[in-house]
């Protein structure tokens, strides 16, 4: 009578096992990649319809940089840069609201009901499941100071006009948008960390006037110049090969973004860095091409 297993048949019966793990891995990388890229569409999404809904409520879009300075009033008198200004569309008016009672000092002037203060107040709206360059919902080289963002709002559609003090506004309205809503980026991912040219993106920076590295934006013409559209998109850069310049994803083979008309899409790496231009530009008056499908 036997005993139990030879130590072939463990063997054996380990590397089956073995194999199985082997085959099962790939398939639960494969779900969990699609979940956050999900999440992340998801996000993309409620900032579009955030834009839309302000466009709605104040008859303009939001500008990239908001100030307290009267000439910029209409798009509200303090200091903080356009995911301040759509977080009542977020559903955070509370904390909208809360740090507008110092309104030159959105990100740190107000120590919230829970002890913290915006900057250090993280927004999962704000964050890609897949950024790896987040540690703990800090941007990897701001924490314990600053939250991150993973989005970047497009200067060309949001911040064109120097309206006043230190506000970047936009030109056009939904309704008016030359090459129409549906052929522009609104949102692009980006990381909260990069290396080349050194900074990020955190949802509660002042501005470009405080420093563009930090601020949340892409196709930043006022300190790169209008070249800068030209600059085409990351594709799953490491944190070293990163740039502030261009928009960079972590997820497999696309971009995520948000068109002005709130629809999201992913923009694949055989995108030309013309029709990425084209996609960038909302009075080009330039269709996009077959690439950008």
């Amino acid at each position: 009578r036997r005993a139990g297993f030879t130590l072939i048949e463990l063997l054996v019966v380990i590397a089956i096992i073995a194999i199985l793990i082997g085959l099962l891995l790939p398939a639960v990388q494969k779900v969990r990649a699609a979940a956050a890229r999900t999440q992340c569409i998801n996000n993309l999404k409620q900032l579009g319809v955030a834009i839309h809904n302000y466009d709605s409520t104040y008859k303009t879009l939001p500008a990239l940089t908001s100030s307290n300075n009267a000439a910029a009033g209409r798009y509200g008198l303090y200091q903080g840069c356009i995911l301040i200004t759509l977080l009542p569309f977020i559903e955070q008016a509370p904390l909208f609201n809360a740090i507008l009672t110092v309104p030159n000092n959105t990100w740190d002037g107000v120590v919230l009901a829970n002890g913290q203060r915006a900057r250090t107040t993280p927004i999962p709206t704000y964050m890609c499941p897949s950024d790896f360059t987040i540690s703990n919902s800090w941007s990897g080289a701001q924490v314990g100071g600053w939250m991150a963002a993973s989005y970047g709002a497009n200067l060309q559609l949001f911040g064109t006009v120097r309206v006043g003090g230190n506000c970047d506004g936009p030109q056009f309205k939904i309704a008016n948008i030359p090459d129409g809503s549906s052929n522009v980026i609104a949102f692009g991912e980006t990381y909260s960390q990069v290396q080349t040219n050194s900074g990020g993106n955190l949802w509660t920076y002042p501005g470009i006037d405080w420093t563009w590295q930090w601020t949340p934006v892409i196709a930043n013409s006022r300190t790169w110049g209008a070249g800068i559209v030209n600059v085409p998109p990351q594709f799953t850069p490491t944190l070293a090969a990163a740039n502030k310049q261009a928009s960079q994803s972590a997820h497999d083979g696309n971009v995520q973004v948000v068109m002005g008309d709130g629809s999201c899409r992913g923009v694949s790496s055989g995108v030309s860095t013309q029709t990425w231009a084209f996609a960038l530009l909302p009075a080009d008056g330039n269709p996009l091409p077959s690439d950008w499908d």
